[in-house]
C-alpha cells in the first residue's frame, strides 16, 4: 500500500516547526488514531538544559505521561506518536518554553504542574480525587474515612492507618503516591512489605530472590497496575522510578523525594518499624500501612505498628487514621464477614490469620 506524507500547520509550534503526518490511504473511520512525527524548533536553544532537565527527566516525565517517543538533538525536538497525545505533549514543551521565557531554571512542580493541567484538559477532577496515570480516569475516596485519610496524607511527612480489610489502606496509598509521582511531587515511589507467612509453611520456593519474594508482594503489583499500564509500570521500575522490595531490603538507605509506603505493617517488629521510619529523607513522605487484628508475628513479639502508633502519637507532622467497618469498600458480604468474625473470634488459637491484599 503506498505512504503519503504531507506537512500541516500546527498552533502549538515555534517558528520553524511543523508536523509531519504520514498515513496509508485515506480511511473512513472517524476514530482512527493517525501516528504523527512533530518537529519543534526550541525558542532558546541555551537553555535547552532546563528545558530537558537533568539527564533529560523532564523529557521522560512527558514523554511516560504522554506514551509518545521523544528526542532532543541541536537545536530541535522530535515527538513520535499517537497524534492527540503527540499534540499534548507538545502543548507541555509549549508551555515551558514560554515560562523560560521569563526565567532561566525549571522546577519539577512547574513540569509537574504544566503536564497535569494539559492531561486533565478534557477531564475536570472534583477537589478529592486523585489524578492517576491511567487516562480519564481518577481515584475518588468512597466514604468519610477515605477521605479524612487521604486529606492526612496529603497534608503530612508521615501517615499511620490503622483498619480492617477491605477499607483500602493500601490502595488509596498507592494511588496518593501515583499522583503525587505525576505531578512532580516526589521522584520516585518504594512500596514496602515484611516478607512474613500467614500462618501456612510455604517451604522452599523455587526461582532466583525476585521469584522468591514476588508472592508476599504481588498485592502492591495489583494495585499499582489499576493507577497505570503494563508497559509504564514495566518502563518505571526498569528505571527504579518504582520499587516494589521486601521491607529487610531498605536498611542503609536514605530516600528523597519519595514516597515511601510500608504494607502489612502489623507483622513488623518494633526494630524493623524503626529501620523503616528513619529511612525518611528530605521531601519524602511516608504511609504505614495495616489491620492490628491480623497479626502474623510469633505470640511473644510485640507488632511494630502498635508500638510505634503509641509511642509517636501527638508528634507534629504525623498523622494517625484508623478506619472503621463503616469504610469497607469491596464486595457487600466482606463488611458481613468482619462483623462475624468480630463479634466471635477466630476458630484457631493466637493471632487471626492473614488477610488478602488491601
Amino acid at each position: 500500500m503506498r505512504k503519503y506524507a504531507r506537512a500541516i500547520a500546527h498552533p502549538l509550534l515555534a517558528p520553524g516547526g511543523r508536523i509531519i503526518c504520514s498515513f496509508s490511504k485515506p480511511s473512513t473511520n472517524p476514530g482512527l488514531k493517525i501516528n504523527v512525527q512533530l518537529n519543534i524548533t526550541l525558542e532558546q536553544p541555551e537553555k535547552k538544559l532546563a528545558l530537558f532537565g537533568t539527564a533529560d527527566r523532564y523529557l521522560r516525565m512527558i514523554r511516560d505521561t504522554f506514551g509518545v517517543q521523544i528526542v532532543g538533538r541541536d537545536e530541535e525536538i522530535r515527538l513520535i506518536g499517537e497524534n492527540q497525545q503527540v499534540a499534548k505533549a507538545a502543548a507541555v514543551l509549549e508551555q515551558l518554553q514560554r515560562t523560560l521565557r521569563r526565567q532561566d531554571w525549571l522546577s519539577i512542580e512547574e513540569v509537574g504542574h504544566a503536564i497535569g493541567g494539559v492531561a486533565d484538559e478534557r477531564h475536570q477532577h472534583s477537589p478529592d480525587e486523585i489524578d492517576v496515570w491511567v487516562k480519564g480516569r481518577g481515584i475518588k475516596p468512597k466514604t468519610p474515612g477515605q477521605r479524612k485519610y487521604l486529606d492526612a496524607i496529603l497534608h503530612h511527612d508521615l501517615t499511620f492507618c490503622l483498619g480492617p480489610a477491605g477499607t483500602g489502606k493500601t490502595y488509596l496509598a498507592v494511588a496518593a503516591a501515583a499522583g503525587m509521582l505525576k505531578h512532580g511531587q516526589v521522584k520516585r515511589i518504594v512500596l514496602a512489605r515484611p516478607a512474613v507467612e500467614a500462618g501456612e509453611r510455604l517451604g522452599f520456593l523455587p526461582g532466583d530472590l525476585q521469584a522468591k519474594v514476588n508472592p508476599y508482594l504481588r498485592p502492591l503489583f495489583d494495585a499499582l497496575h489499576d493507577m497505570m499500564d503494563f508497559e509504564q509500570v514495566k518502563r518505571f521500575m526498569v528505571n527504579d522510578v518504582i520499587e516494589v522490595v521486601p521491607l529487610a531490603f531498605m536498611r542503609g538507605r536514605t530516600l528523597n523525594e519519595s514516597a515511601i509506603i510500608l504494607d502489612e505493617a502489623q507483622n513488623t517488629t518494633a526494630s524493623q518499624m524503626l529501620m523503616f521510619l528513619t529511612r525518611l529523607g528530605h521531601d519524602s513522605k511516608a504511609i504505614v500501612t495495616g489491620d492490628a487484628t491480623q497479626v502474623d508475628l510469633p505470640d511473644n513479639v510485640r507488632s511494630g505498628l502498635t508500638d510505634a502508633m503509641e509511642k509517636l502519637a501527638g508528634i507534629r507532622g504525623i498523622a494517625m487514621i484508623e478506619l472503621e467497618r463503616g469504610d469497607i469498600v469491596r464486595h457487600r458480604l466482606v463488611q458481613s464477614i468482619v462483623d462475624a468474625y468480630e463479634r466471635d473470634g477466630p476458630a484457631d488459637h493466637g493471632p487471626a490469620r492473614r488477610k488478602d491484599r488491601e
